[in-house]
């Protein structure tokens, strides 16, 4: 059998290879030879047949052999025929996953073929995804698509030119029904039991099977096999539906962060010492994401200026390497776990790891597949335990990832802006800050109106704002508003009022918007109109003489007073702090009252900023 010991050989220098492996003593891979030359097989593939009849250690070896031998025997275009993919043929392999891929649970080809189609072109893309989710999510889609057309479409929906918009209307009803109602899925199991609909999963299978049906529609895939438009456009877009998670409340906080409960995640729950009161803590102190404190390497901590740092990679984000200052206590903590990984691999090897072997090190070692200690426990083990712990304190089901909303927002009850939100916890977005940040609108004022900063285009930003003392009163301010809702449109620093250029017409004034009556400054505009009044101080400074720098301030005048009035009014709302640390880019998804607020330049400038006849705000 020269190529059942190849393919042996073969399967042993590829185990070799990886860097997350377990261990295959000799006797292991004899029995699987024994079992070969016993049943007379021409290939090792074939050994897979009947899983069941092998032995656990016969079949882990085969499993993990099969994909590599696949990758040899089978090119790109086999692989789409037999109704599989291979990430390994786009040079990609996900991580904890294997290379393989199976899409032949869905019923009919030209679907399958779809699917097939723009996971591979989303693979060769320079922006390969980089989590296997979106390969699952298409495939469930299909399947669950496939089966509804395999019972209501004429032919089992194999003929996709008998496809009309009624069938998909029928799937998109169904499936509305199915999550409404809480009802198992057509086709998604798991562990061979249907999975229920949930607002979620119908998330995902809508807009999943839209992406690939509209994809095929602009790719002309459509055109070529005759699957109708009318069926693909009659899939609607879901809006996302599930609920987020909630900060944890006072009494289930207090309870993970008792001494005696933490002794029991520490005692009863990790006998191993694993690490999981460590991963716990740092998960409080710091609200990083669970990936970013599991995934630690041995070099993390750091003392600058007596000061400790963590150091950590936000992959999520394309952060890596960043540093966040914490306490003294969870850097103790942290300390006295690498010391222990650092013993562990001094047991396993006989010596101290050496600098390069350090920097590669994990901070909490899996106790899988990890012969050098550089693979991190995975988020489900530590999110097994943590399960475990909240049902021996039976306080109810939470997650892990709820520490971090707490903290984001603590940090907003305490004063914090949303930016500052989003820079320590490391988020791509102002609007990702509020989705963790939850509290009442209320409790948002009272952190507005105890302290506020200057935003991020400000001379100083993050420097910290006092409310001004003096306010006109509430009615005056309001008596200058203009309501928005009626038709605008946007102008530079501000809008434009003016019915017929708003209907579309050319504007008769040239867009000379700063000097036209129609022109409304909002309160949104504020750090812009600062940022202009910073510019032409900044020319009048460098006036060649004081003539020249006298002249540019009084063209600047007008400006100057609508912008003190704009200032005063806001004041006089008590929003001032609300817009001097406004967010620019796109304030209306931040603000909605501040965005709506608008004054005419006129009335404005008619407002002496440094008048004493202002009133006191009314209580």
């Amino acid at each position: 059998m020269p190529l059942v010991q190849a393919e042996i050989r073969f399967g042993l220098l590829a185990h070799a290879q990886k860097a997350q492996r377990t261990a295959w003593p000799l006797w292991h891979i004899q029995a699987v030879a024994n079992l070969a030359r016993l049943r007379g097989v021409n290939s090792v593939l074939d050994l897979l047949s009947d899983p069941a009849a092998l032995a656990e250690h016969e079949r882990r070896i085969l499993k993990e052999t099969a994909p590599e031998l696949r990758i040899v025997y089978v090119t790109e275009q086999e692989a789409k025929e037999a109704g599989f993919l291979e990430t390994v043929h786009y040079g990609i392999r996900y991580k904890r996953r294997s290379s393989h891929f199976d899409f032949t649970d869905v019923p009919q080809r030209w679907l399958r073929d779809l699917l097939w189609d723009r996971v591979a072109r989303r693979l060769r893309s320079p922006q390969a995804p980089r989590s296997p989710q979106h390969i699952e999510n298409g495939r469930k889609a299909c399947v669950e698509l496939g089966v509804f057309l395999t019972a209501v479409a004429p032919g089992g929906g194999h003929e996709p030119t008998a496809l009309t918009a009624d069938h998909m209307q029928r799937f998109v009803a169904d499936h509305n029904k199915r999550a409404r109602e809480g009802l198992p899925s057509l086709a998604i199991s798991r562990d061979g039991r249907p999975m229920k609909v949930t607002g979620y999963t119908r998330r995902n299978v809508f807009n999943e099977a839209r992406s690939i049906l509209r994809d095929a529609l602009e790719s002309g895939n459509a055109e070529r096999i005759g699957l109708p438009r009318e069926f693909i456009i009659a899939l609607p877009t879901a809006q996302r539906a599930d609920r987020t998670r909630n900060p944890f409340p006072d009494p289930v906080a207090r309870a993970l962060a008792d001494e005696s409960n933490l002794e029991l995640l520490d005692d009863r729950l990790d006998p191993n010492d694993m690490g999981y009161r460590d991963i716990w803590e740092a998960l409080v102190f710091t609200g990083r994401r669970a990936s970013e404190i599991t995934e630690l390497l041995l070099e993390c901590t750091s003392i600058h200026r007596k000061v400790p740092f963590l150091w950590h990679d936000q992959t999520k984000v394309g952060n890596l390497d960043e540093a966040i200052r914490v306490p003294q206590r969870l850097y103790e903590r942290l300390e006295l776990r690498k010391q222990r990984t650092v013993e562990r691999f001094e047991d396993l090897y006989g010596r101290s790891p050496g600098p390069k072997e350090r920097k590669g090190l994990a901070v909490f070692p899996s106790p899988h597949k990890n012969p050098d200690g550089t693979v991190a426990i995975t988020y489900s083990i530590f999110g097994d335990a943590f399960r475990d712990w909240l049902e021996a304190l039976d306080i109810g089901a939470w997650v892990p990832h709820q520490g971090r909303h707490t903290l984001a927002t603590n940090l907003l009850k305490n004063g914090a802006g949303l930016h500052h939100i989003k820079q320590y916890l490391g988020q791509i977005s102002v609007r990702m800050a509020e989705h963790y940040a939850k509290v009442a609108s209320s409790e948002v004022d009272d952190a507005l109106e105890r302290v506020w900063v200057s935003g991020p285009g400000s001379a100083e930003p993050g420097l910290l704002l006092a409310s001004p003392s003096k306010h006109m009163t509430r009615a005056e301010a309001q008596a200058m508003a203009i309501d928005l809702a009626r038709r605008s449109t946007p102008a530079e620093g501000g809008f434009c009022t003016y019915q017929p250029v708003v209907r579309g017409d050319a504007c008769p004034w040239d867009l000379d918007c700063h000097n036209c009556d129609r022109f409304v400054m909002s309160g949104a505009d504020l750090l812009y109109w600062r940022r202009k009044a910073e510019q032409w101080a900044s020319l009048a400074e460098r006036a060649p003489d004081d003539r020249t720098a006298d002249y540019l301030h009084s063209v600047f005048e007008p400006t100057a007073r609508a912008i003190g009035g704009l200032e005063k009014a806001l004041a006089g709302l008590g929003m001032l702090e609300d817009a001097l640390a406004l967010d620019l880019r796109r304030p209306q998804d931040y603000f909605d009252r501040m965005w709506t607020l608008a004054f005419k330049a006129s009335d404005l400038a008619a407002i002496d900023p440094d008048g004493t006849d202002s009133y006191e705000e009314t209580a």
